[in-house]
């Protein structure tokens, strides 16, 4: 399960989050969608760390921290509550230099110590369930941006995280390859894996979403099902958001 309460986070004097309160259940698909700006990513970012609140609490499944601006979190704190989980990013980021396997095995063998037979084994089951198991020794320019996400995903996978956070997995395909990324997606979903989604793909969102979060302004405007965001909602801003969006779509 993820709880926040009562969240901030500022940079310098714009506050970015403003008082953010959430409950994710243990297994659930959780999709937070919301125009640019809104503070999605942010809050993405603080459920691993990437971006430290200034205030609140987030719970992690057993592991709670208390943010304040008096106190620094220690460094092994940090390292213990990122372990609970994976974080799939827009641009890929995989090493260039290593091959796709390679790529999956290095968290595995550099922050949890599984010696590289072991990493090689659970890396390539996971490229397997991605459908690239024949692209194992490929390295990254070989291999288009759908398959470069998809190793991304493997890569999160093979840490065994608790929770997965996607940022915009999307965002940067062609659209002809969205298709291919949002299907593993969808396949982690039906298996009970907890992911949190910051996305722009509303037909996703409708389709996956066990909760829906619309946030706008640096606040959770309204959550839901999708049934109940997408097609029954009577927030003012939300409808404003969703009739924009499907006018592009």
């Amino acid at each position: 399960m993820i709880r926040i309460s009562n969240l901030y986070k500022r940079f310098g004097e714009l506050e970015v989050l403003k008082g953010i309160d959430l409950t994710i259940e243990k297994g659930k698909t959780a999709v937070i969608i919301g125009p640019s700006g809104s503070g999605k990513t942010t809050l993405l970012r603080c459920l691993n760390l990437l971006e430290v609140p200034n205030a609140g609490t987030i719970q992690l499944g057993t592991e709670t921290i208390q943010f304040s601006e008096k106190q620094k979190l220690k460094t092994s704190t940090v390292a213990g509550f990122r372990k609970q989980t994976g974080m799939v990013f827009q641009s890929y980021n995989l090493f260039p230099h290593l091959t796709a396997v390679q790529n999956v095995m290095e968290g595995q063998v550099v922050v949890k110590g599984l010696s590289k037979d072991e990493a090689r084994k659970k890396a390539l089951l996971q490229l397997e369930k991605v459908g690239l198991l024949d692209r194992a020794d490929m390295y990254p320019h070989q291999l288009s941006g759908g398959q470069q996400q998809r190793v991304g995903i493997a890569r999160a996978m093979a840490m065994d995280p608790d929770v997965l956070l996607f940022d915009e997995p999307t965002s940067a395909l062609d659209p002809e390859l969205v298709g291919e990324v949002l299907k593993v997606m969808k396949d982690l979903s039906n298996e009970g894996m907890t992911m949190v989604i910051v996305t722009h793909e509303m037909h996703f969102a409708r389709d996956a979403a066990d909760l829906v979060i619309f946030m706008d302004n640096g606040a959770v405007v309204e959550t839901g099902s999708p049934q109940e965001v997408f097609d029954q909602t009577k927030n003012a801003r939300t409808l404003q958001f969703l009739n924009k969006v499907q006018a592009t779509i």
